[in-house]
């Protein structure tokens, strides 16, 4: 099995090139249905002052979403760098890597709110130098309380 990185570069000189690539970074459920097989959905709910919300993705999440915890995932430990930092290049490579991302992976990530939580989660993965990256328009909710949702969590991430 070949290994598969996920480079953290965000200073490279061809960041300006990318970053004039225009690309929606919303995704509809349509648009995310039909290529399913070809993303990995991560699942970054999160509520300011209140704990993890791994609970509320074991109880109901987009079938083969993975779930995903912003404060440990998307931000380093808070301190002089405020509340939410940047992680550290390495931690973040890991904590990607645990999710099965590798460099060049398609990726959507939604929350169930206004979409702070996923919004920053797409600023992250693009710093890190995933450029295929997009929030699911409407969050888990677009998705309904029932048809589409998965009512068991999948522990199916194989590490990057």
């Amino acid at each position: 099995m070949l290994e598969r990185t996920v480079r953290i570069v965000p200073d490279r000189p061809d960041a300006a090139a990318a970053a004039r690539v225009v690309v929606n970074p919303l995704v509809s459920v349509a648009e995310l249905a039909a290529s399913a097989d070809d993303v990995t959905i991560l699942d970054v709910r999160w509520r300011l002052g209140a704990p993890p919300t791994l609970d509320d993705y074991l109880a109901a999440h987009i079938p083969g979403a993975r779930w995903a915890d912003l404060d440990t995932v998307f931000a380093g430990p808070p301190g002089s760098g405020g509340r939410h930092p940047l992680p550290k290049p390495r931690s973040l490579q890991r904590a990607l890597r645990a999710l099965g991302l590798g460099d060049g992976d398609a990726v959507v990530v939604y929350d169930d709110a206004d979409s702070t939580a996923a919004a920053r989660a797409w600023w992250v993965l693009r710093w890190a130098g995933l450029r295929r990256v997009r929030v699911l328009r409407s969050g888990r909710r677009a998705h309904g309380p029932r048809g589409r949702v998965a009512r068991r969590a999948r522990r199916d991430a194989v590490p990057g």
